[in-house]
């Protein structure tokens, strides 16, 4: 059964989430989550993405991004997702994936979805009981 074609609209924000492989962690030491974001930004920008909102959960991440055009978004995260996957396949000597599946990506139509959207992002980890304050969790945007 082929798969459902996404949506993405040029300069319409859209919500990501990237699952780990079976729910398992995709980040093991505080360096994958520097590296993470280091590439986050280099591919953004190549892509013409602007990144509004993250965070970096053990097993999964949270994106709110607006792409510059329909493609932007595939490319940034075929980029980010694979270079991702060599870094962490080569340190922890392991092969095969990491991620579980696609991604997956909601359209964000509406001002006020925006804004919940992207608290519920920085509300996160939070939510997973690791932190009391968004403030506290150094792996989020809450702070850049």
């Amino acid at each position: 059964m082929p798969r459902r074609p996404r949506i993405v609209l040029p300069n319409v924000p859209l919500h990501i989430i990237q699952r780990g492989n079976n729910r398992q962690a995709c980040f093991y030491a505080r360096q994958d989550y520097h590296v993470y974001l280091e590439w986050l930004g280099k591919y953004a920008v190549e892509t013409g993405c602007t990144v509004h909102a993250y965070v970096l959960m053990t097993n999964h991440v949270h994106l709110l991004l607006t792409p510059e055009n329909s493609e932007s978004v595939g490319h940034m995260m075929k980029k980010l997702g694979q270079r991702y996957v060599q870094y962490v396949n080569r340190t922890y000597r392991r092969s095969g994936t990491l991620w579980e599946g696609r991604y997956r990506s909601c359209l964000i139509q509406s001002e006020i979805y925006l804004y919940t959207c992207h608290r519920y992002i920085e509300l996160n980890p939070v939510r997973a009981k690791l932190v009391d304050h968004p403030a506290d969790y150094p792996w989020s945007s809450y702070q850049a």
